[in-house]
């Protein structure tokens, strides 16, 4: 990109906790005027948002740039040029080659740019392009959602899982609570439902056997260990293409923990390739579908009534073993919905509890 007017390396920093509309405007306009940017993410280790987590932000949202993290753990003062001199140590390991110019929206970029002997550049001083800020997100995330990059908002996004044995009902509930949070409008129309990867799977196995014998049924159908691993991965990156783009609450059909247990039905055993695999994605909430007064319906995919009682006892075990939090829902569907609803809305009536950033002296 040809630099204009005529900026050489430019630098934007900030603690991006997290990452906004306005800090991207910032970096874009920087970008647009230099050469070569840099972007400095700078994170308190008393912060609850990794620095890992937000560089790997920055960078996914801003591919053109260079984006480099630092803990810093001064507290600011702009009237204490000691506690400059500790900042600008910071700054300059991590960006130790010259600059031309700074880039902030904050009244510190003049004695930023002195500093580093660069022009300091402001760019909306007033938030009048993006009206948002740090300290608003954390106290409201659904009411600045749409200031909110996709990866901060596959992050942030509460995940909901709805899991259970075959012919429970898994499926029906975890589509009617999606459609139950789109009819409260607003930001919530956007909410949307994982289905589950390991049936589209099985379908496509069932079809590529009867290519070869046009007769096979489901029970002809043998799975290998192989297989577990890449549907759990799968459903992960389903899950996350959701998040991106969906409302603060997401709603899956079964998720990568529940092919471990899909795992001890089909092959037997556990693996800890499809244990690991579950471990990258977090979930908040488990709703387990119990098989009590459901009646089995064999719909060309199913072969398992029989293990209805072993699957959900094996769901509850390995549920609590691993300290996740979970509900049954029992009962007519109209009951189990009116429950799921209740456990969602109390997930999220507990906010997201972001760790106060350091203190800023005054």
């Amino acid at each position: 990109m040809t630099a204009s007017p005529g900026y050489e390396h430019g630098l934007v920093l900030g603690k991006f906790y997290p990452p906004h509309a306005g800090h991207h405007h910032l970096v874009r306009t920087a970008r647009e005027r230099c050469a070569k940017l840099t972007v400095l993410v700078c994170a308190s280790s008393v912060e609850s948002v990794s620095l890992a987590d937000r560089v790997a932000w920055m960078r996914e949202t801003h591919p053109d740039v260079t984006v480099v993290g630092a803990v810093d753990d001064v507290p600011m003062d702009v009237r204490d040029a000691a506690v400059w001199d500790a900042h600008m140590a910071i700054f300059r390991s991590a960006v130790p080659g010259p600059l031309d110019a700074v880039f902030t929206s904050e009244p510190y970029g003049e004695e930023l740019g002195r500093r580093f002997g660069a022009t300091s550049v402001c760019v909306d001083p007033g938030r009048t392009a993006y009206p948002v800020s740090g300290t608003a997100i954390r106290e409201d995330p659904v009411g600045c959602w749409d200031f909110l990059a996709p990866p901060v908002r596959a992050a942030l996004t509460r995940r909901v899982v709805v899991l259970g044995a075959e012919s429970t009902g898994t499926t029906t509930l975890a589509r009617a609570l999606a459609e139950h949070y789109r009819q409260r409008g607003g930001v919530w129309e956007r909410t949307r439902y994982v289905p589950e990867y390991g049936r589209e799977f099985s379908e496509l196995k069932l079809a590529a056997l009867r290519e070869r014998r046009p007769q096979a049924q489901w029970e002809d159908v043998e799975f290998t260990p192989d297989e577990f691993p890449l549907i759990a991965r799968r459903q992960n990156e389903l899950e996350d293409t959701a998040a991106r783009t969906g409302s603060p609450v997401l709603f899956c059909d079964t998720d990568s923990f529940a092919t471990t247990v899909w795992h001890e039905r089909y092959i037997g055993g556990r693996d800890p390739r499809v244990e690991e695999i579950a471990g990258l994605v977090s979930h908040d909430l488990w709703l387990l579908t119990d098989h009590t007064g459901v009646d089995f319906e064999d719909d060309g995919l199913r072969d398992g009534e029989e293990l209805r009682p072993w699957m959900t006892e094996r769901f509850r075990a390995e549920l609590t073993r691993t300290g996740r939090e979970f509900g049954l829902v029992a009962g007519p569907h109209q009951d189990r919905l009116a429950a799921a609803v209740e456990a969602v809305d109390e997930l999220l009536a507990r906010g997201w509890d972001f760790a106060p950033p350091l203190p800023e002296r005054r």
